[in-house]
């Protein structure tokens, strides 16, 4: 359509001093009289382009040009840019495409004020490769098939992919569970052995999944604890609500689902760390370290 192409147009000469009209002419798969007729369409809409005749000569635009005439403001651009910034980092081609064409339109070199990265420290090529390949699916409306490390048990499953979320500390999948008949997340660095199907869905995704209510369907619990000051480094990161105590300790509380897990992500505190309510918690703490400590009597 002749519009996108008055937008492209815009956005080389934006990125070059200037261009001849042979070469717009074959980038556009269009006559040079074609090309002409835009920058005349360009010109009476008030883009201050001109042409110049001769050697060197070409299609240009002034040299202080952007594309400031906008609904966005100022802020608003940051935003997008920043975001994009962000999103690049669980993309496997590190490209910046989106970014550097916004940057020009917006006329906005400084873009790169805050730097965000939701990989994580270790296996971060093998999560965007996952992360890609959902995505794709999702876009797609084609089935996925996986195997997932889900509390006690390793399960195939086979999903509906319907949205990627970041919520906490990671990324999740947000699908149709065929196997459990019900809507379920999926963290994605559980999930092993990702093959996409050819069978297309037709289920919609819902507009907002995060509405301020309980998305997670597990039993959760809310547990109380009392870590040695050896431990302030993970209680100022990992708990968001903690008191210090007199003697230099701290009393912090956390609501986690049930599971296995749990007990080895307490386990993680060492003996820095007394469970102190709920009873049922501590108790089952209590006989995993005995059973553990048997094996080295």
């Amino acid at each position: 359509m002749q519009i996108n192409r008055l937008f492209e147009m815009v956005y080389l000469l934006l990125n070059k001093e200037s261009v001849t009209a042979g070469e717009m002419a074959k980038h556009f798969e269009v006559s040079p009289r074609t090309i002409y007729r835009d920058v005349e369409l360009l010109s009476s809409a008030g883009i201050p382009i001109y042409m110049t005749k001769g050697k060197g000569g070409g299609i240009s635009l002034l040299p202080d040009f952007v594309l400031n005439k906008t609904v966005l403001t100022e802020n608003e651009k940051a935003d997008i840019l920043s975001a994009l910034h962000a999103m690049d980092s669980v993309s496997l081609e590190k490209t910046d495409t989106a970014v550097k064409k916004l940057s020009s339109l917006f006329g906005n070199d400084d873009s790169d004020w805050v730097e965000v990265d939701f990989s994580g420290w270790s296996n971060a090529e093998s999560e965007a490769l996952t992360f890609s390949t959902l995505k794709n699916a999702i876009l797609q409306k084609v089935v996925v098939k996986f195997l997932y490390h889900g509390g006690e048990s390793n399960i195939e499953r086979e999903v509906e992919p319907l949205k990627l979320c970041f919520k906490g500390q990671g990324w999740y999948l947000y699908g149709y569970c065929r196997v459990r008949n019900d809507y379920r997340f999926f963290k994605l660095r559980r999930i092993k052995k990702l093959t996409v199907l050819t069978e297309q869905f037709k289920r919609q995704k819902p507009e907002k999944i995060f509405n301020g209510g309980e998305v997670f369907q597990d039993d959760f619990v809310t547990i109380t604890l009392k870590c040695s000051e050896e431990m302030a480094y993970r209680v100022y990161d990992e708990f968001p609500n903690c008191e210090l105590l007199p003697d230099g300790s701290f009393k912090a509380t956390l609501t986690m689902p049930r599971g296995q897990w749990v007990y080895h992500y307490l386990a993680t505190f060492g003996e820095h760390c007394e469970i102190l309510e709920p009873i049922d918690i501590r108790l089952q703490i209590k006989e995993k370290l005995q059973k553990t400590l048997s094996q080295y009597l």
